[in-house]
């Protein structure tokens, strides 16, 4: 019994401990420059289901929740913030190359017509965030209209996948 009690008196020390090593914050004071929005006109209902239900994990402004104070919950969330990014920023679309633009608009219609996202884990606690039929319509036709206007600027052949 004993070695149980120090055990845990390790493990709650190094826990305080860990509160204390935290990671940068995704969270910009103003809107970049390369924001989609700069790009593409995008309607107050599609800005503001892209806002609830996207942007916390693709864009430079995450909007923290309470529980990301709570190291490694933290780093957990951080890296899965950095990886979203990665895949989709809609801070900085308009800087992509259009036919990344591109690809991703025809991705975004992919995940949000299979439901891939927002990511299932997400909702669970941003219940909010879980796209209706309507907004997952909405959505879908608005990304199409954005790649068919890209197709009216661009050769398609510079648009679409290269394939082997």
């Amino acid at each position: 019994m004993k070695i149980f009690k120090r055990i845990l008196f390790v493990l709650a020390g190094l826990f305080v401990i860990l509160q204390f090593i935290r990671p940068p914050r995704n969270v910009s004071d103003s809107a970049s420059t390369n924001d989609i929005t700069s790009r593409f006109s995008v309607p107050p209902d599609v800005q503001n289901t892209l806002h609830t239900s996207c942007y916390d994990c693709h864009s430079n402004a995450t909007r923290y929740p309470w529980y990301a104070e709570i190291q490694p919950v933290g780093w957990w969330l951080n890296s899965h913030i950095q990886e979203a990014r990665r895949e989709l920023n809609f801070s900085e679309f308009a800087g992509y190359q259009p036919r990344r633009q591109f690809i991703k608009l025809e991705q975004i219609v992919e995940q949000v017509s299979d439901n891939e996202m927002p990511l299932p884990s997400y909702l669970i606690i941003h219940t909010d965030a879980k796209l209706s039929q309507e907004q997952k319509e909405m959505l879908i036709a608005w990304t199409n209209a954005m790649r068919d206007s890209m197709k009216a600027m661009y050769p398609v052949d510079s648009l679409e996948r290269q394939t082997r």
